[in-house]
């Protein structure tokens, strides 16, 4: 990954590699939830950026490696003025971008909605930018949130 089209530097990134099961996510959000209580993020932006963690690792657990299992590495950091919290989810399962979904119909009603694409939503409104690619027989996700 190219940190520095993004003001990032390499060495104010940590990351780790984790198995893409569900199980794991607590051992996800206090990986990030350090990183954001390190850099003093307001309580209202780490529960956003919580949501947003959530949503996308438990996809690729659900889904990335779908029926076997996988790894997902996560690197993440703060940097920049305003401070800019990125944080990046690759995964070597299917090739899936979930930018390319169509948003959902919010003003139907929760019985003519159809299932799924809510949380990729949710995603999108509440950070600052996303990002996809598949580069080297990865899907990389990439979020941005303003401190």
């Amino acid at each position: 990954m190219n940190y520095s089209d993004r003001g990032l530097r390499k060495d104010n990134m940590k990351n780790i590699t984790i198995e893409a099961k569900t199980d794991n996510l607590p051992e996800v959000l206090s990986f990030v939830d350090e990183i954001l209580e390190a850099n003093d993020c307001p309580m209202k932006t780490q529960m956003q950026i919580d949501i947003a963690v959530e949503e996308i690792f438990v996809n690729i657990a659900n889904y990335a490696y779908s029926p076997g299992s996988g790894s997902a590495e996560i690197e993440a950091g703060v940097s920049g003025e305003p401070p800019e919290f990125v944080i990046s989810f690759a995964d070597r399962g299917i090739p899936y971008n979930p930018l390319k979904k169509a948003d959902p119909d919010v003003t139907l009603s929760l019985e003519e909605r159809p299932i799924g694409g809510l949380g990729i939503f949710m995603v999108k409104k509440s950070m600052d930018k996303v990002e996809y690619e598949y580069k080297d027989g990865q899907n990389i996700l990439t979020i941005h949130k303003t401190l």
